[in-house]
């Protein structure tokens, strides 16, 4: 028992993956704002749009950790609608701050903030579950559709679009029906996101690999390091504006 125990805290619990991902957003972000201040390099200058394009791919690493996570905390919730109200007031509060940071406007209609293609996730989640007091033949379609449903919303809405590439928002309901449906066979589930994640570029591929590392332990006991890491996301956002301002 206690190897066993030694053995899964030596792996990634929630709150050193939540970390990870963090890490990855702030490159992500800093890519487009400190990074090329601190370089000297000109805004609309190649190496300010290299180094934009170097940072956005290498932050795709985190999409599919935080499709893990989503899935993960919607299984051990005991207030789904809860939840989905965090992950919405998290979502407005984030828009300005993301707006702000990725197009220097403070309201951008080109492309809306990542969290708001967890909350379409979470909400598919939701109706799946709620699918299963139906036949087998009426849930599927009903899964189905709730999934179709998904999709298209991020992709009218273009959740996390940014220079044209790689839809974020896509690929985390893509990330999020691949963990869910294949919860319970563990190396399918990896091989299967592997190969989503390997379709976008590759480096989501890579999150995926991290998370073959998971110990799904919580990795901490106090409650405000929850709240800690939503108000992180804005607050590192808005700060790299300022200090890119400065």
């Amino acid at each position: 028992m206690d190897d066993q125990r030694e053995a899964r805290m030596r792996g990634l619990s929630s709150f050193r993956l939540k970390v990870i991902g963090d890490a990855l957003l702030t490159f992500s972000i800093a890519g487009g704002t400190v990074i090329p201040r601190m370089m000297g390099s000109e805004k609309d200058s190649m190496a300010s749009m290299t180094i934009l394009v170097v940072c956005e791919i290498v932050s795709w690493v985190a999409v599919p950790i935080f499709s893990w996570l989503l899935v993960s905390g919607y299984e051990h919730t005991s207030n789904a609608g809860m939840y989905a109200a965090r992950l919405l007031a998290l979502a407005v509060i984030s828009e300005v701050p993301y707006d702000l940071s990725t197009s220097g406007a403070s309201v951008d209609w080109s492309s809306q903030n990542p969290v708001f293609g967890l909350l379409i996730a979470l909400l598919m989640l939701m109706v799946m579950d709620w699918a299963r007091r139906f036949p087998d033949r009426l849930r599927r379609v009903i899964v189905v559709a709730v999934a179709a449903s998904a999709l298209v919303w991020v992709l009218v809405l273009r959740i996390g679009v940014r220079q044209k590439m790689v839809n974020v928002g896509l690929l985390i309901v893509a990330f999020v029906l691949v963990f869910r449906l294949l919860r319970t066979r563990e190396n399918t589930m990896i091989f299967a996101a592997g190969l989503v994640g390997a379709m976008a570029f590759v480096f989501p591929a890579l999150g995926v690999a991290i998370l073959h590392f998971r110990n799904d332990e919580l990795g901490y006991s106090h409650a405000w390091t929850r709240w800690a890491f939503y108000a992180f996301y804005p607050a590192m956002m808005l700060a790299c504006v300022v200090i890119a301002s400065i």
